[in-house]
């Protein structure tokens, strides 16, 4: 893992204050181990959050240069959170910088949290150390990508045309979306809980909240349409 102050010059302990976003607290804590031994990585947790609101107080009052922030949150999701601080990202000095960390790999998730204002979008499958050089690199005014999301947003702001609103999509909320594209992807309910730290019950409640919107009968269904749809 990258040292404390191996970016910094002569004499100087390189720094980053940030705080944790996410609505599962497990996920924090092991964030906070992973990165959040400062005197090792440099990285200094100054505040956690689970929802939006919580989120706006926290980042207001510490004002801390990145914010490790989750796509999926009660609230509102990320986005209200990044339209909320907006002031805090237009800051002449010291400006507060975004990077979004999240389950979802789903193009939208990646597009709308850019253009919300954030510096990057990560998945949550990566290594602390590579967890730290991105948050040093967005403190640095840098953007930075998982390798495979890079493209969407390239595609996203190449093309001028909207995308096309999808009316039974935006039925569902924001979890609902993200079960329903790990369902589609064939994964059992057992394995969506661990993947989206949630109970096997709650999966199940997604499911069918998913099936009655969508007017469908069984995950069969469901995973042609999220297929057609190209949500896979």
């Amino acid at each position: 893992m990258t040292e404390a102050g191996e970016n910094a010059g002569v004499g100087e302990t390189r720094r980053v204050r940030v705080v944790l976003v996410d609505d599962h607290r497990m996920f924090r804590t092991g964030v906070q181990a992973e990165i959040g031994e400062t005197e090792r990585t440099g990285v200094e947790v100054v505040g956690e959050a689970a929802d939006v609101d919580q989120a706006v107080t926290v980042i207001t009052a510490t004002r801390p240069e990145v914010v490790l922030l989750d796509v999926h949150l009660p609230g509102g999701g990320g986005v209200e959170v990044l339209r909320r601080c907006a002031p805090l990202m237009a800051a002449a000095e010291n400006p507060v910088r975004f990077l979004a960390l999240s389950v979802s790999d789903a193009a939208e998730d990646v597009i709308g949290v850019i253009r919300g204002g954030a510096r990057g979008y990560v998945t949550k499958t990566i290594t602390g150390i590579d967890l730290v050089d991105s948050v040093f690199r967005v403190q640095d005014g840098d953007a930075v990508f998982s390798p495979r999301l890079a493209g969407f947003v390239l595609d996203a702001f190449a093309s001028t045309d909207a995308p096309p609103v999808d009316e039974d999509l935006d039925r569902l909320t924001q979890r609902e979306r993200e079960v329903l594209r790990l369902i589609a992807r064939g994964y059992a309910y057992k394995e969506i809980a661990k993947q989206l730290f949630i109970s096997v019950k709650t999966v199940e409640s997604h499911v069918s909240a998913v099936l009655r919107k969508l007017q469908l009968s069984n995950r069969h269904e469901l995973t042609r349409w999220a297929t057609a749809r190209r949500l896979v």
